[in-house]
């Protein structure tokens, strides 16, 4: 009897050293093919959707997100099917925790898989302070801002695919902190020195997050010799296009043209929800051409693109009337589909409502860009996926995913308004 048990003892510990070995082969494979993936297999394919991501559920980012909180952010776009995260800085905790929290979903879970974009924020001196800030000299925090880029992608070449040196840094009209293109061009090739001293991983791709018109695809300022170098000089282009916006600075495409006068109101509104697509399409091909027109061929990906559900100002019922979830869901249905159709990456702006950056105004349009409330409420985008139970046993908050609205769309649908006519005065503040 005694030497049975024995047998079984030794049978049973067999099997446990057997289990822990597979599972320790899994994760080698799970990190090994993680390493072997690069951002030239991500970008452009529609099988890694990608959204810009900030983790901030208060109205100011003092108050840093939790692990936990962050690995509760990443349950929930993993169950949307999002796979590419874009961030913007690297000097706050937020970061370096995601990416923490990406590290230890994998081990927790093999299947897991999450890739970042990492943003370095680029500054010109005396940014965001009292000071007239000068735009012809650099920050002196942006060296300190790449080296710490360089350090958490060579600490995580797994998951950190892309470093951006700057976000909408070059644009004229972000007046609190914009630089000459040079200073850009710099970073991005000390960046590109590092891969070919193998500081850097050689797969890494390094690019600068900006407005289609810093790309070239604008006004003829921006058409200088030092931009064609720094197009020379990226793996890629990450532009911005935002029609949204533009539903109040340029609303031709915009308002309801004579020809749709007589439709129905929702009409109006599906038909202006194409037009803004068609003008997103147009500022991508203005960069496409401007690029081919040099002479290069880089991959476009899209950095930003979004639409915000509630606004008090120009965009809002006295305004442009572009702010709705209704407007908001259509627009993401028609980006992503024309874009992995046309095999370019796009990091959507943004996955939740970030409630720091108009702090004093509750209701201003940059804290409501997200798919999701800061509680955690999947906005009309999304009540699909909801119906679908992808968010079955998930929180934020510890609130679990539900509906805005209740999962009633006549109330939603009663905030919706159609655009301006052609000839009718907006009276936004």
């Amino acid at each position: 009897m005694k030497s049975v048990v024995n047998c079984g003892l030794v049978a049973l510990c067999f099997l446990v050293l057997a289990s822990c070995k597979r599972e320790a082969e899994v994760r080698e494979n799970q990190v090994k093919n993680s390493m072997e993936l690069t951002a030239a297999d991500i970008l452009g394919n529609p099988n890694y959707q990608a959204i810009s991501y900030g983790g901030y559920r208060q109205n100011t980012r003092d108050i840093q997100p939790t692990f936990e909180e962050l690995k509760e952010d990443l349950r929930i776009l993993e169950a949307m099917g999002i796979k590419v995260l874009r961030t913007y800085n690297v000097h706050l905790y937020h970061t370096s925790n995601l990416l923490l929290a990406i590290r230890a979903l994998k081990k927790e879970n093999p299947d897991f898989e999450m890739y970042v974009m990492l943003g370095a924020w680029i500054d010109c001196k005396d940014a965001w302070t009292d000071m007239e800030p000068d735009h012809q000299v650099e920050s002196s925090a942006n060296a300190g801002e790449i080296a710490q880029a360089v350090l958490l992608a060579n600490a995580y070449p797994d998951i950190v695919k892309v470093i951006a040196v700057g976000n909408e840094a070059m644009i004229k009209w972000a007046t609190s902190y914009y630089v000459q293109p040079r200073v850009i061009l710099k970073w991005v090739v000390h960046l590109q020195k590092l891969k070919t001293e193998g500081k850097l991983p050689a797969s890494l791709w390094i690019t600068s997050s900006d407005d289609f018109a810093s790309w070239g695809g604008g006004e003829k300022q921006y058409h200088t010799p030092e931009l064609t170098k720094l197009i020379e000089a990226v793996d890629y282009i990450s532009m911005h296009t935002y029609p949204y916006h533009n539903s109040h600075y340029n609303p031709e495409f915009w308002k309801v043209p004579e020809s749709e006068a007589n439709l129905p109101d929702i009409e109006k509104v599906d038909a202006a929800m194409i037009r803004a697509v068609a003008f997103a399409r147009s500022q991508y091909n203005a960069v496409s051409e401007y690029v081919k027109g040099l002479g290069f061929d880089k991959p476009i990906h899209i950095g930003e693109t979004g639409w915000a559900s509630v606004s008090d100002g120009f965009y809002g019922p006295e305004g442009s009337r572009a702010t709705d979830q209704y407007k908001q869901a259509l627009y993401y249905k028609l980006i992503r589909e024309w874009t992995d159709a046309a095999g370019i990456s796009c990091f959507y702006f943004e996955a939740f409502n970030e409630p720091w950056k108009d702090a004093a105004n509750k209701t201003g349009s940059e804290n409501h860009f997200g798919l999701f409330t800061e509680d955690g409420q999947a906005k009309y985008a999304l009540w699909d996926r909801v119906d679908q139970g992808v968010f079955k046993g998930l929180t934020r908050s510890g609130k679990p995913i539900k509906k805005t609205f209740g999962g009633i769309k006549d109330s939603l649908m009663r905030k919706v308004l159609a655009p301006p006519a052609q000839n009718e005065k907006t009276q936004a503040h």
